[in-house]
């Protein structure tokens, strides 16, 4: 497929120096182009990398349809116990929302993430540093929206 594209830089690698690359360095990578184990192997790896897979979402963007996720999944294990962090599914809403070129909505919900993150770790899940669960984080993204994020709030 590189060949199709000249002007891009193309280069295989084995999955698992791949993931000590990513390590050491993950800045010497643009785009990660993965089947689907690998790609979900790795992408756990860069999770790690970022704070955990309670912050990463996920998009699978194709030509005729874009799906949007938390990447971690259902996390049966926290069920029902208020302890989930939500960023990852509001990371996902914020990059569908630009996908269909709602900007100011997903600059609303990005910016409110940011005051939340950056008010004390009560607002914050225990995954993350803080104290707060996930209503905590909730009512608190809640209230930073209904405000707006203007400065000085």
């Amino acid at each position: 497929m590189s060949k199709a594209y000249p002007n891009i830089e193309a280069d295989d690698k084995i999955v698992d120096n791949l993931c000590m690359q990513l390590v050491i360095n993950p800045n010497q990578f643009d785009v990660l182009l993965l089947e689907n184990l690998y790609g979900d192997i790795v992408s756990d790896l860069a999770a790690g990398l970022v704070g955990g897979l309670g912050v990463v979402a996920g998009a699978n963007i194709g030509e005729n349809g874009a799906l949007f996720e938390a990447v971690h999944g259902s996390a049966p294990d926290i069920a029902g116990q208020n302890k989930a962090n939500p960023l990852a599914m509001l990371q996902s809403a914020v990059l569908m929302l630009q996908h269909i070129g709602e900007m100011s909505a997903a600059k609303r919900i990005q910016d409110s993430i940011v005051k939340v993150l950056d008010s004390g770790p009560e607002h914050r899940t225990r995954d993350i540093g803080g104290k707060g669960t996930t209503s905590d984080f909730t009512a608190a993204m809640c209230a930073t929206l209904r405000r707006g994020t203007r400065a000085g709030d």
